[in-house]
């Protein structure tokens, strides 16, 4: 069976979304023709190139001389002086946007020069503005932000004068997410980008194409529906009924997944739910279906976790299987993402901040994979956890994972892994960061974690020296109180030492955090935020970020009150129900703490870049807010507990000898029987036993699986040697 599967644009540019890789590998598994497109970089493409720019200003020129006329009418002359610039000067944007480009691709490094300095190479105002704000003479360091931010005036523009909806990174994200009617949705199909960029793009790849049997339009956010509604009508009007079209992916898992509206027949032929391997295994087996019957009432059946739209009918899925679920859990053990059909020098990487942790989701061509699906804790109270992609927990593979992901890079040249799991499970991780160490250490990967005590400095240490560079995880509610009404499963005190362990070993740290929860008061967001302006202090973190809390429909605590167990929450049912945002929800209460938003974000920004640290939370806000009741010195007492209990090390050692490591480098001998080395960055020099010091490189996480062994058993046979270890911990011996 010949399967096209489809990233609909537009998704974050420096990368591919990985649902396409997982589909195409899940496909050729079993033998299917998979050819995967990832046609948010192809229309990235067909606007920003040479070709594109010269069809944007002719079609968008005479609206923007008449845009600018009005706005100097209004006497609003900034506005009008910078549309005039951009059609005074677009043959300058022509010339120079494959540069703009190569420079983001890590290509063109000699043109740097120029850009930067020509008088004759284009700007707006947003490259302006950040050559006006850095606080060092501008080099040719800063070109590829100054590139970033030619992208973000290119895209102003094309806002401001072709298409009202168009953003870099999401396409009509509003329509999909406020609006309730799928006729004014379907509005959105005759929009100046999808008609005038995207349609080309289509025509290009398949307008001579032989019709394939399935076509998976994978949506993984809001931002992606229109233009996978619009590529569904492509294929639908170019080969009908033969093609049997399946819509796909986070967005569709979350918003619509009670989606019923017929009108969706005329576009499509199925929705699949979750992961995806069960239902797609649905259609093609059960009871002998053939993709032609699905799309008929008559032959149509109920299907695992697929809902079918045939011609006068909407038939549901069946959502749970015993055999298919089986079959769903073992596909998530064993496939590896494929990215055969991916070129990654095509991506570009941004930079649009210069804060470290926040670079590495856009400055780098991540190689995107998980470690698990799912969430093994599972239980916060405002997640989604009544849906697969939270409490469908199933840890993979890690040794046919690693070996996947290795050649991939090897064929692609690129050597960044970004994991994209809800909480990486720390002995999986390790578990890969070893299999890097005995293959060379050759993969750089990152992703989000859980802040939790099993996080010890000892693995903290273990895992980047293995390869883990950075982590993210949910801080949200930086109070005791807080963390235990949303029942996050950890308290401060963990989370310090997580932070703290990760930041002594040189691994970034970014913490989301969340404010208006349903119960929440001025007290506990003034708390929450003295207490993560304690954790830059201390430097436990390098970034973070305030999310608005968002009510859904799937998550514990809406549960809770549906059996009368939250009083004090008071949702809003809406009366008609949309065919999208089903799973968002308002209530009572919601807006109350919109005003912190703004001294939130402004006083984060400043932290996240070393400044106004010392000053007191209060003074970030217009309006009067409580005084913080957290003890000025809290994240600091926590520091203290956690170092002591980082000494603490006989009793592991005892208990679980196969995780002993050396990280420290190669003890040079000194003269009077003492060793030095580094660990860390710092020198240590100690009187040591010579056996010990012997068997230490045989302990390096480097050492393959045999030869470590051997090692292993030669220290669990001598007490001597083991005493003579346990002086060494923190000075390069490590136990996970």
């Amino acid at each position: 069976m010949n399967v096209t599967i489809i990233t609909p644009p537009l998704v974050q540019l420096n990368s591919p979304y990985p649902s396409g890789a997982y589909l195409s590998a899940f496909f050729k598994e079993f033998g299917h023709n998979a050819f995967w497109h990832d046609l948010s970089i192809e229309l990235y493409y067909s606007i920003f190139s040479k070709k594109g720019l010269t069809k944007l200003f002719a079609l968008s020129e005479k609206d923007a001389l008449k845009l600018a006329d009005n706005s100097e009418k209004q006497g609003d002359w900034n506005t009008a002086f910078n549309l005039r610039r951009y059609i005074s000067t677009k043959d300058a944007w022509i010339k120079w946007i494959d540069v703009i480009n190569a420079v983001l691709c890590g290509k063109a490094r000699e043109k740097e020069h120029q850009f930067l300095f020509s008088p004759y190479a284009p700007r707006g105002s947003r490259m302006e503005n950040f050559l006006s704000t850095i606080s060092h003479e501008p080099s040719v360091d800063d070109v590829r932000f100054l590139c970033t931010y030619a992208l973000a005036d290119l895209a102003d523009y094309i806002t401001a004068v072709f298409d009202s909806e168009f953003s870099l990174i999401r396409y009509a994200e509003h329509l999909t997410v406020d609006e309730r009617d799928f006729a004014a949705v379907e509005k959105g199909l005759s929009s100046p980008v999808l008609e005038n960029f995207y349609k080309p793009v289509l025509e290009e790849k398949f307008a001579d194409a032989e019709c394939p049997d399935l076509l998976c339009i994978s949506i993984p956010f809001a931002g992606t529906f229109l233009s996978a509604l619009y590529t569904a009508k492509y294929f639908r009007e170019r080969f009908g009924k033969k093609v049997f079209i399946s819509f796909g992916g986070g967005f569709v898992n979350t918003e619509l997944r009670d989606a019923k509206a017929t009108a969706l027949g005329n576009y499509i032929d199925g929705i699949s739910y979750d992961r995806g391997y069960g239902a797609y295994k649905s259609l093609f087996e059960n009871s002998g279906l053939t993709i032609q019957a699905a799309q008929t009432t008559k032959t149509a059946q109920q299907l695992y976790k697929f809902r079918l739209f045939t011609e006068n009918a909407v038939i549901e899925p069946l959502w749970h299987d015993e055999k298919t679920e089986q079959f769903e859990a073992e596909m998530t053990t064993k496939i590896v993402p494929d990215y055969s059909a991916i070129d990654f020098s095509r991506y570009p990487r941004v930079c649009d901040d210069k804060n470290n942790m926040h670079r590495l989701w856009t400055d780098g061509a991540w190689i995107k994979a998980y470690l698990a699906h799912g969430c093994y804790w599972h239980k916060c109270a405002f997640c989604d956890t009544k849906l697969d992609y939270v409490c469908g927990y199933k840890s993979v593979d890690v040794e046919r994972l690693y070996k996947g992901l290795l050649a991939a890079a090897e064929s692609k040249n690129v050597y960044g892994i970004h994991f994209v799991d809800e909480a990486l499970p720390p002995v999986s991780l390790a578990k890969f960061g070893l299999l890097n160490a005995q293959n060379g250490s050759r993969l750089y990967f990152w992703g989000n974690v859980r802040f939790e005590k099993a996080f010890t400095k000892d693995l903290a240490a273990f895992l980047s020296c293995c390869g883990l560079g950075g982590v993210s995880a949910g801080l949200e509610v930086a109070t005791g109180s807080g963390l235990k009404n949303i029942n996050k499963g950890t308290d401060i005190e963990a989370i310090v030492s997580a932070c703290a362990a990760f930041k002594e070993a040189g691994v970034l740290v970014h913490a989301y955090m969340i404010y208006g929860f349903w119960n929440d008061t001025p007290q506990t967001i003034i708390d929450s935020m003295e207490t993560l302006r304690q954790f830059f202090e201390a430097g436990l973190l390098d970034s973070a970020f305030w999310h608005k809390f968002v009510l859904t429909a799937n998550s514990t605590v809406f549960s809770k009150w549906q059996k009368g167990e939250q009083p004090d929450l008071h949702p809003i049912i809406p009366e008609k129900k949309s065919i999208f945002a089903n799973n968002n929800l308002h209530f009572k209460g919601e807006n109350k703490y919109d005003k912190f938003g703004v001294p939130l974000e402004n006083a984060l920004d400043s932290w996240m870049h070393g400044e106004k640290i010392e000053m007191k939370v209060t003074k970030w806000f217009d309006f009067d807010v409580p005084t913080p009741t957290v003890p000025k010195d809290y994240i600091e007492k926590c520091i203290k507990k956690y170092e002591h209990e980082s000494t603490v090390f006989e009793r592991r050692l005892e208990k679980n000898l196969e995780g002993l490591f050396w990280l420290g480098s190669n003890p040079v001998k000194t003269g009077g029987g003492t060793y030095s080395w580094l660990y860390l960055q710092e020198e240590f020099v100690e009187k040591a036993d010579k056996a010990a010091i012997d068997l230490l490189l045989k302990l390096k996480p480097s050492v393959a699986a045999a030869e470590r062994a051997e090692t292993l058993q030669a220290v669990r046979n001598s007490q001597k040697i083991q005493a003579a270890l346990k002086p060494l911990h923190n000075k390069g011996l490590v136990i996970i």
